[in-house]
């Protein structure tokens, strides 16, 4: 199992600094000052070009002579009208992160169905990301249908040994590659819980792109489960924040334990208005990212195979978000020194951190193509390739063990 994405390196040859800090300040003002990139996240930027985008952006999603939020209402409120019209649901409300969302929906629903198991993968955000904080501060117990790198099947469901109240079925997989069912695949995965008497969520924090792949709406994806979760940040680009959309009774409940839980901020403008304007600039164009994407993954194949990288894999194959991994045969600092470097010497910022991998040697990173991404022809991907590797020393071409454990002997 991959832990949490983490941003912890050592610097690059050369470099005299003290400590994780300044190597993270090195890093990020790489990234920040790379001219070609195939995204550039809220992260990149200084508090200034934050606001100054804001303020620059927002008069086009919303009335800006309107009167700020109090405790959820003006802005906010219109917020969650946008999404529960975006996604289909009777109701949806705003929390200040996915994680508070995310936990209250699922109490909620354990309370309802009177079963506290929740069904997931091993690998979805709240067994990874959260501190095990379903079973510490709700007293929720989790149930995995499958172990594997993928999503789980509707078999899988129905041959539970166990009751359980609530499938949790992250939309895409994120740790495993954002992958995500097909259409039929996903029908048949709710059939199985509603066969086993339970209510289906859908952890959707990047839902917004999944669509493409499903070749549907969201509001027919959303349609297929009995509450959604999304994010406005990581698709989107906003500040911060997250919406639970459903029944307006469940609504109705989790903002009450949204209260409980601390989430009744007093003002909550600037995200909500930057989460106004993704919907508006970010969410049309992620069906354009999706598609680039495709092309941005086999040209980084087509550069691998020719940069003679004695083992790599793009997965998936074909990327069912905007979003996949890279996987390659050294360790993860030597890969991020040589993204830093690359960047800092060429303007060009092909790949970001990289992460420990499944096995000793093997690493892995998350591409993202964006807007940014969408100007990179496939041989601007190769060039790019064939610079990253140039800065990473390249061991004798040998068997290693790919990320579900088989062994590969040369470039995929």
């Amino acid at each position: 199992m991959i832990g949490p994405m983490d941003s912890s390196t050592e610097p690059p040859d050369g470099a005299v600094e003290e400590a994780g800090e300044l190597s993270q300040a090195r890093r990020r003002a790489a990234f920040r000052g790379a001219a070609r990139t195939l995204w550039r996240p809220g992260t990149d930027a200084t508090l200034a070009e934050r606001l100054a985008e804001l303020t620059g952006t927002a008069g086009d999603s919303h009335d800006l002579s309107d009167g700020v939020d109090v405790y959820g209402d003006g802005v906010v409120a219109a917020l969650e009208g946008r999404v529960a019209e975006l996604l289909g649901t009777e109701a949806a409300a705003f929390f200040p992160t996915g994680t508070m969302a995310q936990q209250v929906a699922l109490r909620c629903w354990a309370a309802r169905t009177g079963n506290p198991v929740v069904a997931l993968h091993p690998l979805a955000h709240p067994e990874v990301h959260e501190r095990d904080a379903l079973s510490v501060l709700s007293g929720l117990r989790t149930v995995h249908p499958t172990t594997e790198r993928r999503q789980p099947t509707a078999d899988e469901i129905r041959d539970l040994d166990e009751p359980f109240g609530t499938l949790m079925l992250e939309l895409p997989l994120r740790e495993a590659g954002f992958l995500l069912p097909t259409w039929d695949e996903l029908n048949d995965l709710v059939d199985a819980a509603r066969a086993r008497d339970a209510v289906v969520h859908l952890d959707g924090a990047r839902l917004w792109e999944c669509a493409p792949h499903f070749g549907r709406s969201l509001r027919e994806v959303a349609a297929l489960a009995d509450s959604v979760y999304v994010s406005f940040y990581k698709s989107l680009n906003g500040i911060g924040g997250a919406a639970l959309a459903g029944p307006a009774s469940l609504v109705d409940e989790a903002r009450a334990w949204r209260h409980r839980y601390g989430g009744q901020v007093f003002q909550q403008f600037p995200t909500a208005l930057s989460a106004l304007a993704g919907l508006d600039r970010e969410l049309p164009r992620l069906p354009e990212y999706v598609a680039h994407a495709r092309t941005v993954a086999d040209a980084l194949r087509t550069g691998l195979t020719r940069a003679r990288v004695p083992w790599f894999r793009v997965h998936p194959e074909v990327p069912h978000t905007h979003q996949f991994q890279v996987w390659l045969p050294y360790d993860a600092d030597t890969l991020t020194r040589a993204a830093v470097r690359q960047a800092e010497e060429t303007g060009t910022a092909l790949f970001r951190g990289w992460h420990p991998g499944a096995a000793p040697g093997l690493s892995v990173t998350e591409v993202t193509v964006a807007g940014p991404g969408t100007e990179w022809t496939p041989a601007d991907v190769v060039r790019a390739v064939a610079g990253f590797v140039a800065r990473v020393p390249v061991p004798a071409s040998v068997p290693v063990p790919g990320p579900d454990g088989e062994a590969g002997s040369g470039p995929r």
